[in-house]
């Protein structure tokens, strides 16, 4: 079951009163600055189907605002339990790691101060097949100033594609997911998030994904993550 399922590293917009209270996204925070992704030869995949405490994986997270790379992150698995899956999270220039805990479907239950229920959904449903499509809703709360998200949206299987970065060639699923957003603390505010997927079952992960964030139709953000690295403990 697992072969199929899918961090999302969360991130927080900073700058001003509303911004600190914004809905969580994906690797959104930037703490360092490396070259533009190059395309390397292609390397043997190595499966990693089943997650085990060492496994890792390595992002380059570009800001296609601005084109640059933004940030370099390692989600590693420190353990493993029948329903939850912790991962530290190292970022290139930080020495402050960070936590975020998935369930065994890759849906993300805590990152940080963030707290979801049932779970953020931005996991895999499995079994992955063309065209199928599910729905979700969650609420998160930020546990250190008490701000509060509801959203609600569907992801859907869209292709089956097959995808080079620095780390290697896979073969993925193409998953679209979209939702809504709205602030618990001021009703008014409200997020529209649209994102790609593409999730390669051998390796039990994304090997690339977008994710484009609007607030009150504002575009915020819009960020490219791509894996650069990958492996388990020898």
């Amino acid at each position: 079951m697992f072969r199929y399922t899918v961090l999302v590293a969360i991130g927080l917009l900073a700058g001003s009163a509303w911004a600190q209270q914004a809905e969580p996204g994906a690797d959104t925070a930037a703490t360092s600055s490396s070259p533009a992704s190059i395309q390397q030869p292609s390397k043997a995949v190595v499966p990693m189907e089943e997650p085990q405490p060492g496994d890792y994986w390595t992002y380059e997270i570009r800001d296609e605002i601005t084109g640059k790379v933004s940030a370099t992150r390692t989600n590693v698995i420190t353990d493993v339990t029948p329903k939850e899956i912790n991962t530290r999270v190292d970022t290139l220039g930080n020495s402050n790691p960070g936590q975020i805990i998935f369930d065994r479907a890759w849906n993300m239950l805590s990152s940080g101060s963030w707290r979801f229920s049932p779970n953020d959904g931005s996991g895999i449903q499995s079994p992955l097949t063309m065209g199928k499509i599910w729905s979700f809703q969650s609420n998160g709360v930020n546990g250190a100033n008490g701000f509060r998200w509801k959203r609600s949206g569907k992801s859907k299987v869209i292709g089956q594609e097959t995808v080079t970065t620095k780390a290697g060639t896979f073969e993925t699923l193409k998953i679209e997911t979209s939702y809504a957003a709205q602030s618990g603390n001021d009703p008014t505010k409200k997020s529209e998030v649209t994102s790609e997927t593409w999730y390669a079952p051998a390796i039990d992960h994304w090997v690339k994904r977008t994710f484009v964030s609007r607030t009150d139709k504002h575009l915020m953000i819009n960020n490219t993550l791509e894996l650069v690295e990958y492996g388990r403990k020898q």
